[in-house]
């Protein structure tokens, strides 16, 4: 599994990072982290807002900070 974290490098992007990196840890799932800074990919994804979370290449989240449970509900492939 990737998760991938979307933004500029901005303090909501870092926060959701750490989240999904808590998210990752606490939940047992095999999972890479990578993030994603450059714009031109981050617009790829059709994210608008950022802070973004996707997973294999699909978003599913932007916009805001998920915490870390919310972020282990999306990785067991809830919403």
């Amino acid at each position: 599994m990737k998760v991938q974290i979307l933004g500029s490098g901005c303090p909501n992007c870092k926060r959701l990072e750490a989240n999904a990196k808590e998210a990752v840890q606490a939940s047992g799932i095999k999972a890479d982290i990578e993030k994603i800074t450059d714009i031109e990919k981050i617009m790829e994804f059709g994210v608008m807002m950022t802070p973004a979370l996707a997973v294999n290449g699909i978003v599913k989240s932007s916009g805001r900070v998920l915490n870390k449970d919310q972020i282990i509900q999306i990785l067991k492939g809830g919403k």
